[in-house]
Parts: C-alpha cells; sequence; structure tokens
C-alpha cells in the first residue's frame, strides 16, 4: 500500500481498496448467488486513471479468472465502457477446463475454449449504480 500511495497518492490508494474490498465481495456473492447476481460498490470517481492498480490488486488477492473478469467489468463499467464476460470451456478429451475474460482482452488461454456463455455489462454498472 505504501508503494501505491506514494505512486498515485491517495486516488491510487482508494483505488485498491476498493478493488480487495471488490474482489471479497465477489468471492462471497458467487457461490451464493450466482454471476447474475454479484453486486458491486462503484469504483471511487477517480479510479479510471489507476488500471494498473487494479490489475496489481488483482493479482495480489489471487483472484481467479472469474473474479478478475467481474471486478475489471465493474471497474469499466463506472467508466461507461461496456465490457462483455465471456466464459469457456476445453473440451473433455483434452481434460475440462473452464476460464473467463473480457472480451477483446489478449488472453492464451482462450485459444483453446469453446465459448459457453456471454455475460453483458448489467446496465445499472453503466448508469452507476451499485
Amino acid at each position: 500500500m505504501g508503494r501505491t500511495l506514494r505512486r498515485g497518492g491517495v486516488p491510487a490508494l482508494r483505488t485498491a481498496l476498493w478493488a480487495g474490498w471488490a474482489v471479497r465481495r465477489v468471492r462471497t456473492q458467487l457461490p451464493q448467488c450466482g454471476i447474475d447476481d454479484v453486486r458491486l460498490p462503484i469504483p471511487p470517481p477517480d479510479a479510471a486513471a489507476h488500471h494498473a492498480v487494479v490489475l496489481g490488486v488483482l493479482r495480489r488477492t489471487e483472484a481467479n479468472c472469474l473474479e478478475r473478469a467481474l471486478v475489471l467489468q465493474r471497474w469499466y463499467g463506472s467508466q461507461r465502457i461496456a465490457r462483455t464476460i465471456v466464459i469457456g470451456v476445453t473440451a473433455p478429451s483434452a481434460g475440462f477446463h473452464a476460464h473467463a475474460w473480457l472480451d477483446g482482452d489478449t488472453d492464451a488461454e482462450r485459444e483453446a475454449m469453446v465459448e459457453i456463455l456471454r455475460r453483458p455489462t448489467p446496465p445499472a454498472w453503466l448508469a452507476g449504480s451499485p
């Protein structure tokens, strides 16, 4: 946190705290209610300038691919940028594996995946609601 504060000041620290809280919320909500009912807080107003901070928190919290995609979808949504979550799977003969990513992102794992679900950004997230 100290390095985040030195590099980006209080706005970066607020963004880091938001991202950490968002990961915790996703982790508790997903098992209880499923992907469509996940509710995440609105990022701080100055979070748009701190994409690297959000990615760093996701890495440090060891967010899985779905947690990462949901937090990033919320972060983009707060900037009124619609990003669709894509979920894919590998063939059972290849050793079943599932993966989630944001449409348009480069991701080496997605090349081996067959897309099974697309989840657009919830309209409330684009409008600034929680």
